[in-house]
């Protein structure tokens, strides 16, 4: 489910997709803010929210984004 499987391809797993995720978060957005976008992309093999939501976890599970008081996703920094 994270990788690809023999029944998950490459473009639909979760670290493809929650890369994706991640490299259109350049600016903090709101969660609806970056389904939308990320829907009109996946236009030609669409997704379901639930999966989305999953790729959304899973950048949360690595540290890489954080969800701020005001509601809006953002990078994490990165602590040296």
């Amino acid at each position: 489910m994270i990788l690809p499987t023999k029944n998950i391809t490459p473009d639909r797993a979760l670290l493809t997709l929650a890369g994706r995720i991640f490299d259109g978060l350049g600016v903090p957005r709101t969660i609806s803010g970056i389904w939308d976008e990320f829907r009109l992309q996946q236009q030609s093999s669409p997704i379901a929210y639930s999966w989305f939501i999953l790729a959304i976890d899973l950048l949360y599970l690595m540290q890489l984004v954080q969800l701020g008081d005001d509601g809006l996703l953002r990078r994490k920094r990165a602590v040296r």
